[in-house]
């Protein structure tokens, strides 16, 4: 295959921004939405509450079920990130269609809110060079964590996820979350209230991430060019 005929090494694998490098105490909190949203207007009323702004990433199927939803996420300030048309294997498919996943969400993205998005997040976490490279030729940038909430999964109480998060909070770390995670209702005020007592101040994750030309290493740290 092009791996074996370009003799492409190891080490020159294109990987995703998983956390950024700052002198400043600034984290993300990013919310993946993919399924429900019967927790949203709680999520959007903490943010509020506790004047933060996040980065929801949306999901086609998600968008198109909860039109209004989106454009609320949008006209309360928040930051929407491309999560994919239709939530495939990403590393599965080809450049063409992962072009046609992200820009046909995008249409109906600008359509709701005015606005193309700016950010990319693999579903499952699944990425490979073909995506990485395609994605960002796109001039979009690619955007994991570092720290997992796994709220996701059943049985995760407020608790587990707090004594899990909290202790790895640093500059420039990305949290992930989701829209409809377990315990959120509980886990995320907390989370956000002793984040802020340690001195964190929440961006979104454009405001995150460097100006202009940037780098990220082999861990997926994001620092300035240069």
């Amino acid at each position: 295959d092009s791996y074996e005929l370009n003799a492409i090494p190891v080490m020159s694998r294109l990987v995703p921004v998983y956390r950024v490098s700052s002198e400043d105490p600034v984290i993300a909190l990013t919310i993946d939405a993919a399924w429900n949203a019967d927790k949203t207007e709680f999520i959007l009323d903490t943010l509020d509450q506790y004047g933060i702004k996040a980065t929801f990433f949306l999901c086609g199927v998600w968008v198109k079920a909860y039109p209004d939803m989106v454009k609320e996420i949008a006209s309360r300030g928040h930051e929407i990130g491309n999560h994919s048309m239709t939530h495939p294997h990403m590393n599965r498919i080809s450049a063409e269609q992962i072009r046609t996943e992200l820009s046909s969400l995008d249409d109906e993205i600008e359509r709701l809110t005015g606005k193309r998005t700016k950010l990319f997040r693999a579903p499952f976490g699944e990425y490979n060079d073909t995506v990485v490279s395609t994605v960002r030729d796109m001039g979009y940038e690619v955007v994991q964590w570092n720290i997992d909430t796994v709220d996701w999964k059943e049985g995760r109480t407020p608790e587990t996820i707090l004594n899990a998060v909290l202790p790895k909070l640093a500059n420039g770390s990305i949290i992930l979350s989701h829209n409809n995670g377990y315990g959120i209702e509980t886990y995320l005020p907390k989370l956000i209230e002793q984040a802020q007592k340690e001195g964190y101040r929440f961006v979104t994750i454009s405001e995150l991430l460097p100006e202009g030309e940037r780098t990220v290493d082999n861990n997926g740290l994001c620092k300035p060019a240069g």
